[in-house]
């Protein structure tokens, strides 16, 4: 089974991930953790959003032959990757159909307000979810990049609210 955690910045998903992988005993892929150690310490000022896609592509290439394996075990993946747009999450459904794996999305959908409020703490304490630090310019521009599936598109998957 794939697991895919959507939810804009701040919404809960390393945490919820962390516990859906105690319930299913599955893998975690954490694009937050890929990033910071494979691609952050190279980044560049000038780096911007299409940097960033360009490395996650990447890296997502690598997890779906990791996924293929794990499936192959019985062992459910869980991809905690942000997910922000459609076609991201489109992506995955893809590979789940023609790979013939089961898939399920988990909505994290909670306020703005409670989600800022999780960033900035998260940025202060630096615990256990902290990879690097989201400003507000960050966590506002995410506002506006997230798309927010539909009823349809999250079918029998599950919704989390506050």
């Amino acid at each position: 089974m794939i697991h895919l955690v959507v939810g804009n910045t701040g919404s809960g998903k390393s945490t919820y991930s962390a516990e859906l992988k105690r319930k299913t005993n599955g893998i975690v892929f954490s694009i937050d953790t890929w990033n910071n150690t494979l691609f952050l310490a190279d980044k560049k000022p000038e780096d911007g959003l299409d940097w960033f896609l360009e490395r996650i592509d990447r890296a997502e290439k690598i997890m779906m032959n990791l996924i293929r394996q794990l499936e192959s075990t019985s062992t459910d993946s869980i991809l905690d990757l942000g997910l922000s747009k459609y076609e991201h999450r489109e992506k995955f459904r893809n590979f789940a159909k023609a790979n013939g794996f089961e898939l399920k999305i988990h909505y994290l959908d909670i306020s703005k307000e409670t989600r800022l409020g999780r960033v900035m703490k998260r940025n202060d304490e630096k615990g256990a979810t902290f990879e690097f630090e989201v400003t507000k310019e960050d966590f506002d521009f995410m506002e506006g990049y997230f798309e927010k599936p539909s009823e349809d598109e999250i079918g029998d998957g599950i919704i989390i609210t506050e």
